[in-house]
């Protein structure tokens, strides 16, 4: 008991926090950690607890970065300024072949996974490779819209409308690109260094930001496509 009439810890807790110069001294001797002071049991979290905090973050800040193209499209949609309209550029039969493309590896992504959990190497890498060629194959039926385009002469600059456009679709285009290379990387990293506990965790991190593009482009799909042809 201290002199206090407390017991030993309940009073080196008490004076720790009125007094922060003493976070991260030993109380008791070079052994034994003082609670509290992020040391031992209530030290700082596991690195990879961290690094999944960062990511979700991320993914957070991104799903903001489309708000704000979305809403942005919403206010241009019709500022064409004489220009073609988003019913004139929009070619329903190819962005039907996109968004299977892209729901499909999202559907492969999962069953690379499921195989990862397996720890089954053969089929890890089938599944992400077929997810990456069918995301180079959404990416190259989107790169073919713009230049198709653009020999038009429907470029951003046209109007706000056209701004707006090819800001939100070009932006979830080149995420489906950078991705696309995070999965080749993925992919070698497995080859090499097998399903160690820091590769299965970028995997994860992968297939959320993988799926996380598709929910985005399901919006993209909706609003800017499907309401654009219909209006």
């Amino acid at each position: 008991m201290s002199e206090m009439g407390l017991p030993a810890s309940i009073e080196t807790i008490r004076r720790v926090r009125e007094d922060p110069n003493r976070l991260g001294h030993r109380e008791h001797g070079p052994e034994e950690p003082v609670k509290g002071t992020g040391h031992g049991t209530t030290g700082p979290a596991h690195k990879r607890i961290i690094v999944g905090y960062g990511f979700w973050i991320f993914l957070l800040s991104d799903i903001v970065m489309f708000s704000c193209f979305f809403a942005a499209f919403a206010v241009q949609r019709d500022a064409t300024a004489g220009g073609p309209t988003i019913s004139q550029i929009v070619d329903t039969r190819r962005v039907a072949f996109e968004t299977a493309a892209l729901l499909l590896s999202s559907y492969t992504c999962m069953l690379s996974f499921a195989a990862t959990n397996r720890r089954n190497l053969l089929w890890t890498q089938v599944f992400l490779a077929v997810t990456g060629a069918l995301g180079l194959i959404f990416v190259l039926l989107e790169l073919q819209e713009f230049v198709q385009l653009a020999g038009q002469g429907i470029t951003p600059q046209r109007s706000g409308m056209l701004t707006a456009f090819f800001g939100l679709v070009g932006l979830h285009g080149l995420h489906v690109t950078l991705g696309g290379l995070w999965l080749a990387t993925m992919m070698a990293q497995v080859q090499i260094k097998g399903f160690r506990p820091e590769i299965m965790h970028r995997l994860i991190c992968f297939n959320l930001f993988w799926h996380a593009l598709d929910i985005v482009w399901i919006g993209i799909f909706t609003i800017v496509y499907l309401m654009g042809s219909g209006a």
